[in-house]
């Protein structure tokens, strides 16, 4: 088992992973995908085992999404491009587990929970957010896609929201993300040592634990303190991101004055043009796909950016030489062919 993810269970029912990369904000390793899926599957079976809490460590976050930084190795060499891969393989089907888990799951989604954090506990089904979460998809700042499912569930976010959610990278809170329905509680951090108390002393092999846990949740939870801002900007996401292609996005916010309009503008153009319709592409084809299907996808457009020099220019120029300044080698929406954009949808 890897040290950075670790795992404890407790005679009252309970089972805690905890990961363990403080560092790191918890970044996910494919050591510790392999770790996470085989604990869990041996749990689901367990039947002394009644619910499970999945935490982070440190004070950052609970995850900061997957080791984007090794996968840059994978420019290397063949053998290098087969170990990112793989990477891919055991994030997707750790998520998949996870979704279609058979036991109620807590998930702590405190401080920064990003990427592969949030596919990791999408499928959770009692997910809390504190006044300390910060919560995105960051993939399009990097030149490759909002992958680990989003596709299926930023088309339950309401109107455009996920649209514009994917294609600008934005960071939102609590309140916002259970708008979009990608967490289900807010506990104020105030208030969850007295809630993890309680879940560590109740005997849940004697309780309904799903009745029994919504209970303790609603006795926790409550309104977020501060309210979020999609809600008064969904009116203008909508305008604005309900067009089929980047292009009429992009032109309906040149054709608006407001500092919205041109600030996220501004935010588009700023991404790869390939990741742009890609990632565009993708949330249109998720609409009325499956969470597995929208997972076997993502696969398929992992290994085709692992093969694409921009994705590995973007890492650079954010997470290596860290200059903020990648030169993709797609610059403009109008060098992005639709041949090539389904070129990544291709097996």
């Amino acid at each position: 088992m890897s040290e950075n993810v670790l795992f404890s269970t407790h005679p009252n029912g309970l089972a805690k992973v905890t990961l363990n990369r403080p560092k790191a904000i918890n970044a996910l390793s494919v050591d510790m995908l392999l770790a996470i899926k085989q604990k869990l599957t041996e749990w689901e079976q367990d039947d002394t085992i009644k619910v499970i809490l999945i935490t982070g460590a440190g004070s950052k976050g609970f995850c900061a999404g997957g080791d984007i930084k090794a996968l840059y190795e994978a420019r290397a060499s063949d053998t290098e491009l087969e170990k990112a891969d793989h990477f891919f393989e055991e994030e997707y089907e750790t998520d998949w587990l996870v979704y279609r888990f058979g036991k109620p799951m807590i998930a702590l989604l405190d401080g920064i929970v990003m990427g592969g954090g949030i596919g990791l506990t999408y499928g959770a089904s009692h997910r809390i957010v504190t006044e300390r979460t910060k919560w995105a998809m960051p993939e399009m700042n990097i030149g490759f896609f909002p992958d680990v499912g989003a596709a299926y569930f930023f088309n339950k976010a309401p109107g455009a929201t996920g649209r514009y959610l994917a294609l600008t990278a934005s960071i939102i809170g609590a309140d916002d993300v259970i708008a979009i329905h990608a967490a289900d509680h807010y506990l104020p951090s105030s208030k969850l040592a007295g809630f993890f108390a309680v879940v560590e002393k109740t005997d849940w092999h004697k309780e309904d634990v799903p009745t029994a846990l919504n209970q303790l949740l609603a006795e926790y939870a409550e309104p977020p303190e501060a309210k979020g801002v999609l809600a008064s900007l969904q009116e203008n996401i909508d305008r604005h991101f309900s067009y089929p292609t980047v292009e009429e996005i992009v032109a309906s916010l040149e054709a608006d004055d407001s500092e919205f309009a041109s600030k996220t503008r501004d935010i588009l153009l700023s991404k790869s043009a390939v990741s742009l319709k890609v990632a565009l592409k993708q949330i249109l084809l998720g609409k009325n796909q499956s969470f597995k299907t929208c997972l076997e996808t993502d696969l398929t457009l992992a290994k085709h950016f692992l093969r694409h020099g921009d994705f590995f220019e973007g890492i650079r120029s954010v997470l290596v030489d860290k200059d903020k300044h990648p030169n993709y080698q797609f610059k403009h929406l109008s060098d992005v062919s639709d041949k090539r954009v389904d070129h990544f949808f291709s097996l």
